[in-house]
């Protein structure tokens, strides 16, 4: 048991991640989800590491930067709720979004 759940659409950042990486540099793709999936299952042992993005959004979600991503859970939840996997580079708007269609 992993000790954290996926919202569906976090499956599709999951998915979507390694397959641009791997454009460019295949071993690196692997490297990167590795981290990824080591800091999820990290955070469920730890669940409030992460920080809060109140300017982001108002729900009790953290965000916990794992190599170039940021992973977006929700610590409360059990198993430990992961809403999404997005690119630390993201517009601060893009993210807002992105997490609101989440809800």
């Amino acid at each position: 048991m992993s000790g954290y759940a996926l919202h569906p659409e976090a499956f599709i950042d999951l998915d979507e991640i390694p397959e641009y990486i791997a454009e460019d540099n295949p071993d690196g793709a692997d490297r990167v989800i590795t981290e990824i999936y080591d800091g999820m299952r990290a955070l469920v042992a730890f669940p409030h590491h992460g920080y809060r993005r109140p300017k982001l959004t108002s729900r009790p979600l953290r965000f916990k930067v794992a190599r170039d991503y940021v992973i977006v859970y929700a610590p409360e939840k059990k198993p430990l709720w992961v809403a999404a996997v997005i690119h630390g580079r993201r517009s601060p708007h893009v993210i807002a979004a992105i997490l609101r269609g989440r809800e």
